[in-house]
């Protein structure tokens, strides 16, 4: 690919919305991620006590559930990208290919 086929992706609209959407998809999927994994590392460290409430026989605590909620939205929003990016992203850069004719 030489340069002017580049200037020629970038200038194109869908080009543009592409980027666009994939950046807020991204950086929405990161704000919740962080939001739960801080919101996990502090209540460890100001409310301890949390972690000790027992929620199932007298062996499973809170902490171990919330601990895998964790792990299982890192899951979950992987797969929310994914499905975004196989669904839409990838006809959209189909459509600009196509526009350039790569």
């Amino acid at each position: 690919m030489n340069q002017q086929q580049i200037e020629k992706i970038k200038s194109l609209p869908q080009y543009q919305q592409l980027v666009k959407e994939r950046s807020r998809l991204a950086w929405q999927l990161t704000f919740i991620m962080l939001i739960a994994y801080y919101g996990f590392i502090l209540l460890i460290a100001f409310a301890p006590e949390v972690f000790k409430i027992v929620v199932l026989g007298n062996t499973i605590t809170l902490g171990f559930p919330l601990g895998v909620g964790l792990i299982l939205l890192a899951f979950a929003l992987t797969g929310i990208y994914v499905r975004k990016a196989n669904r839409d992203f990838d006809r959209m850069n189909q459509e600009i290919r196509d526009e350039v004719q790569l």
